[in-house]
């Protein structure tokens, strides 16, 4: 049985990215279509070993296992050997090609898997003048947008442009037209021509304004999917997604770290020393605080489930209050003399020197 090198077939690189290898296949479809070239054989296999090489290179794992077992033919392992380590390698899931649609290296290896038609690309109305065949999925897109924190923790929305390139409606996504004649009830096929409204790309150029929804609890770099809002295709169902990227603008006075709020929350010493309750802000108002006695600077204050709201199998983040002591500066002479006396008191009874461990060494 002999090694069929797919990258070869499609005419790219091993390295090739999935954009070139779908192109590649697209352009070698249209030339060796079956409705393009009637009772020509050659063009027939021809089309054949394009839609199965396209099988194997479009999908990532099937991919995968095809180079590993080309590094295997390339060493020159014993066929044996490879059967059984690659046998049936496309793995569950996939349906039954029919006789023939496949040669006897991809049945071996891959189980007769995929579709005996098209992968992800097909005629939007068949060269024989029947109805269209199944047409591919479209692409997904990807957009970015910014929230500020308190969309994130109440949900919120925003308007967002998307330009796409959706499946040509005049074609279907095949780039191609049909040139045809009625004789009775015959339609006859005389050839193919790029089509006008797309210019033989099988896609057009296309804005769309969506109001999007953002639910509560998107942490910042989370991703949010909208069905059917990508790319568009010939049918509704095989429209791709929107995938959103949600950035999260923390606001003064906060800041995110996965979903937990953070502050830095400056407190007096004397509030430090003896404890205290004082008002504290939030993204949403603010709240009354206890301080402990004897608090120190870094000293981290939780509030649970006060951070971004639970999502799905995510908890709800803390608010988190990290302490900061601060002197005061513009004491007054009453002021001065109380705190002088503290450390003259202090210091008589033998306080420890803050600073001693550093003098080590």
């Amino acid at each position: 049985m002999e090694f069929r090198d797919y990258y070869k077939v499609l005419g790219v690189e091993r390295g090739a990215s999935a954009a070139e290898i779908k192109s590649a296949y697209r352009k070698l479809a249209r030339k060796h279509h079956p409705d393009l070239n009637p009772n020509n054989k050659d063009a027939e296999k021809r089309f054949k070993e394009v839609n199965e090489a396209y099988q194997v290179l479009s999908d990532p794992e099937k991919r995968k296992k095809y180079d590993e077992l080309g590094a295997d033919w390339e060493r020159g392992a014993p066929e044996d050997e490879v059967l059984r380590r690659y046998a049936r390698a496309g793995g569950p899931g996939f349906e039954s090609a029919g006789a023939g649609a496949f040669s006897d290296f991809f049945e071996r290896f891959f189980g007769g898997a995929g579709r005996a038609g098209f992968h992800d690309y097909d005629f939007a109305e068949g060269f024989d003048g029947r109805t269209a065949r199944h047409a591919g999925r479209a692409h997904d897109l990807e957009a970015t947008t910014t929230i500020s924190l308190h969309d994130a923790i109440r949900g919120g929305s925003r308007r967002l442009e998307i330009v796409a390139e959706d499946q040509c409606p005049a074609c279907g996504g095949s780039g191609l037209r049909a040139r045809r004649e009625q004789r009775g009830k015959t339609r006859i096929i005389h050839s193919a021509e790029p089509c006008e409204s797309c210019g033989g790309s099988g896609a057009v150029r296309a804005r769309r304004t969506l109001e999007v929804t953002i639910p509560p609890g998107m942490a910042d770099n989370s991703r949010l999917r909208l069905k059917g809002q990508g790319g568009k295709a010939a049918r509704a169902e095989l429209n791709g997604d929107l995938i959103i990227t949600i950035r999260v603008e923390p606001g003064p006075g906060f800041t995110l770290n996965g979903r937990d709020v953070r502050c830095n929350l400056p407190v007096w010493d004397y509030e430090a020393a003896l404890g205290a309750e004082v008002t504290a802000p939030t993204p949403e108002g603010r709240i009354a605080l206890k301080i402990p006695a004897s608090s120190q600077t870094g000293r981290v204050m939780r509030v649970r489930g006060k951070g971004l709201p639970a999502r799905g199998k995510e908890p709800a983040g803390d608010l988190l209050y990290e302490l900061r002591v601060l002197a005061p500066t513009d004491l007054t002479n009453d002021e001065r003399d109380l705190m002088q006396q503290l450390a003259d008191r202090r210091r008589a009874r033998g306080v420890a020197d803050p600073r001693a461990e550093l003098a080590r060494g």
